[in-house]
């Protein structure tokens, strides 16, 4: 069973100063584990990090929270800046209030978890430049591609409804390709239909502010090889899926993408473009590497935030299940991809 509640801390009615939303799902098995559950709370809580008393009600809370509803652990991962640009580069730069905060969830007894469920890191691109200027930042190499794309005939346009089903393919090729897991066809139509039903609603109202997503879809004499879907919400852009056909590759479709998904977020006042996800280990050995090396060519700058931490107020639960899940998620991998598979035929 899983079910959804939503706490916040107020000052009054009508002052919310903090808020998370948990998510919970119970342990299906007999016995004393149907009592058990799992606790998470999608990057929350929400509050503000550098108020150190409030920071210690809103973790108190939660903590007793954890122990209430009998958990295994309770996961968070708010987005808490412990530093910005790669480690140990001339761009590194330590942020001493995310350092502070990663120091008190250390002394109440958090762990840092090993299943980070969002992106640790990613690449933040700055839209209040000029479009020259951003171009100019970009490094030479995806300039070059960008423009070799416009030449070589890459065509853009925004997806509509009727192009979800190729969407869905294309993507479900790219995660054989590339060798990631990706959900059911259902989940990502469902997903896709809703949020692009709030850019429609947004274009209608003039009103940018409401969550919304669109695709962009390049084509080669009409013929799709590539798209993005970029996410829209309180003054920021979100590349959230990416997907590309092994024909036509060579005219950098890819390219063109993020370079028209900067632009339109702009146009749309948005202040930050967030490539979403960046290697945990800036170096070859983790296998985020090459798409941080194609989204570093775009000209962002890394922030490194404090990722998913764990309260577990029974540590033998916790340890038994740490232990468990990785190969019940090894297997669940496994199965996905061959689903995956199935479902293109091959």
């Amino acid at each position: 069973m899983t079910f959804k509640e939503t706490d916040h801390w107020s000052l009054d009615a009508d002052h919310c100063i903090a808020a998370a939303l948990i998510m919970k799902k119970t342990i299906p098995q007999g016995g004393m584990s149907a009592r058990l559950s799992i606790l998470y709370a999608p990057k929350g809580p929400l509050l503000d990090w550098t108020n150190e008393s409030l920071r210690s009600r809103v973790l108190n809370d939660l903590q007793a929270i954890a122990k209430k509803q009998s958990a295994i652990f309770l996961k968070v991962d708010p987005d808490v800046v412990l530093g910005t640009g790669v480690p140990s580069s001339k761009e590194d730069v330590i942020d001493q209030h995310g350092q502070a905060v990663m120091s008190e969830l250390q002394r109440r007894g958090w762990r840092y978890s090993s299943d980070q469920i969002q992106f640790k890191n990613t690449v933040l691109i700055d839209l209040s430049a000029s479009e020259d200027e951003l171009l100019r930042r970009m490094k030479q190499k995806t300039r070059y591609n960008v423009r070799l794309a416009e030449k070589k005939g890459v065509a853009l346009r925004i997806g509509k409804q009727e192009d979800l089903g190729m969407l869905y393919k294309m993507y479900a090729e790219t995660s054989v390709r590339d060798g990631f897991v990706i959900r059911d066809e259902g989940y990502y139509r469902t997903v896709w239909a809703l949020f692009m039903s709030g850019a429609e609603s947004s274009m209608i109202n003039d009103q940018w502010s409401a969550p919304s997503a669109e695709p962009l879809i390049a084509e080669v004499a009409g013929e799709p090889v590539a798209a993005i879907f970029v996410f829209y919400f309180a003054g920021r852009a979100y590349y959230v899926y990416g997907m590309s056909r092994a024909a036509h590759r060579e005219k950098m479709p890819t390219y063109l993408l993020q370079w028209e998904a900067m632009r339109r977020a702009k146009a749309k006042g948005c202040t930050v473009y967030d490539l979403w996800g960046a290697p945990e280990v800036f170096d070859e050995s983790d296998s985020m590497w090459g798409v941080y090396r194609f989204k570093e060519g775009l000209g962002g700058k890394v922030v490194r935030t404090l990722g998913a931490w764990d309260f577990a107020p029974n540590p033998f639960w916790y340890k038994l299940y740490s232990e468990v899940i990785p190969r019940v998620l090894d297997v669940m991998r496994s199965r996905g991809k061959a689903k995956t598979k199935q479902s293109l035929g091959t």
